[in-house]
């Protein structure tokens, strides 16, 4: 399975469903599968802009709608995923996890997620090593 976490949405479907979701809109008759199709692009977007607007569509729907329940949760985690909020992510990986166990997709996205997690800690402390080590060169140049 490709890395989901890196799939984008095409400006073709983007530019697509926005039409479809600003008409419903306007009509005042907002569909929620059209809204979860918006938001569903939106989080598969390459400008983080974007993706934090789809996150807002998901969280509207998964608060208001019983319809497409499941799948909010998952690209939830991943637009969360996707701006690098990993422990939100893990959050509605868990919350996903209760209602559907053992779910291999949603054990998949939880593996990816773990190991961006563990990646970007690793990064952080390679960092602050790096910085450890410059100031205390610093130190020791300034006493000579």
């Amino acid at each position: 399975m490709d890395d989901i976490l890196d799939e984008m949405t095409s400006a073709q479907d983007l530019k697509k469903f926005e039409r479809e979701y600003n008409i419903t809109l306007l009509n005042g008759n907002l569909d929620p599968k059209v809204q979860f199709q918006y938001a569903w692009c939106l989080v598969r977007s390459k400008y983080s802009s974007d993706i934090y607007k789809g996150i807002l569509l998901l969280k509207n729907l998964l608060d208001t709608s019983s319809m497409e329940r499941r799948d909010c949760m998952y690209y939830l985690a991943i637009g969360h995923a996707r701006i690098k909020e990993y422990n939100k992510a893990l959050e509605y990986i868990n919350l996903f996890s209760t209602t559907e166990p053992g779910n291999t997709q949603i054990e998949h996205l939880e593996s990816l997620i773990r190991n961006k997690l563990r990646e970007k800690r690793d990064r952080n402390g390679s960092l602050i090593a790096i910085a450890g080590i410059t100031s205390l060169i610093s130190i020791f140049l300034m006493k000579k």
